[in-house]
């Protein structure tokens, strides 16, 4: 079975990001995506390629948002992917602080 993972992204005239959108082969797509985080591992170079967007009309306090969401499901994954408690606990803690200094808690 293959599934596709699309998205378009709509730039203006310095090349920044308009609009984002997603879609799948079994799903409407979604059109109103202010930012975009993408990470991939290459077994070959060992090595994470990333694409990080976000439109113009992103809020710093929603990029907060968006950033302690992502630590805290990187942290349940390190779990479920590692069995390391500790290394998640750890990162966990460390959204609860970045929660408190951007004040989203």
């Amino acid at each position: 079975m293959k599934k596709t993972l699309k998205f378009e992204v709509k730039l203006d005239e310095n090349h920044l990001p308009l609009s984002i959108e997603m879609c799948s082969d079994d799903s409407s797509p979604e059109k109103n995506i202010k930012a975009l985080i993408l990470s991939a591992w290459s077994a070959k170079s060992k090595e994470t390629l990333r694409v990080d967007l976000w439109t113009k009309d992103m809020p710093v306090h929603d990029m907060f948002i968006l950033y302690h969401q992502s630590m805290m499901g990187m942290a349940n994954t390190l779990e479920r992917a590692t069995g390391h408690n500790k290394l998640a606990g750890a990162l966990r803690d460390y959204c609860e602080f970045f929660a408190k200094e951007t004040k989203i808690k």
